[in-house]
């Protein structure tokens, strides 16, 4: 199993693996869970996402992690780091943050605890002045964890990418700056 990276009180977020693709297809690329992510992917896609982020964190030390729940050892989802790459996007090159949890584990404040402590890595370790994350209007459970993390809506990074269905169009991002997290982190949630 690849190293930890970072430990929140109920979960571990450790890399991703070559050996990791069977896990991800079977657990966290269902229909519900990639609605508004450009839909089901096939095995080479998720194989590309594994290369792509070992080669990430290979590289600048960053990438997307694979959440482990504590208690079970089951992996429950994956959150993390990359740079804005969508060819469509304004801002190519930001530090982009995600996250994904699985359906039965859905309401559980996975998804915060996780980002909290991405949210740290981004600023501290990483270096990040700003962050960005990306989603779409529809996505009503991603942008409001987005402003519950103290993210502003910014409007004029939106983008169109034509491969996402229209209900998903436009791709709409939130930010934070480094103060503005010391802030939310220092005050509570906005």
């Amino acid at each position: 199993m690849p190293d930890p990276v970072l430990e929140t009180e109920r979960l571990i977020l450790r890399r991703v693996g070559e050996d990791d693709v069977d896990a991800h297809d079977r657990i966290l690329n269902t229909p519900t869970m990639m609605k508004h992510l450009g839909g089901v992917m096939e095995r080479h896609e998720i194989e590309k996402r594994h290369a792509k982020s070992m080669a990430l964190f290979a590289r600048d030390g960053f990438s997307f992690l694979f959440l482990i729940e504590k208690a079970t050892g089951e992996l429950v989802g994956y959150c993390g780091i990359k740079w804005v790459d969508n060819e469509h996007a304004p801002n190519q090159g930001d530090h982009e943050v995600g996250w994904l949890i699985r359906e039965d584990r859905w309401r559980r404040g996975y998804a915060e605890e996780a980002m909290r402590a991405v949210l740290d890595w981004a600023f501290g370790r990483v270096g990040a002045r700003h962050v960005v994350a990306l989603t779409s209007h529809p996505n009503i459970g991603s942008w409001k964890l987005m402003e519950k993390l103290g993210m502003e809506r910014r409007e004029d990074l939106d983008f169109v990418d034509p491969s996402y269905p229209e209900a998903d169009s436009p791709t709409i991002q939130y930010s934070l700056t480094k103060e503005q997290w010391e802030t939310v982190k220092c005050t509570g949630p906005a």
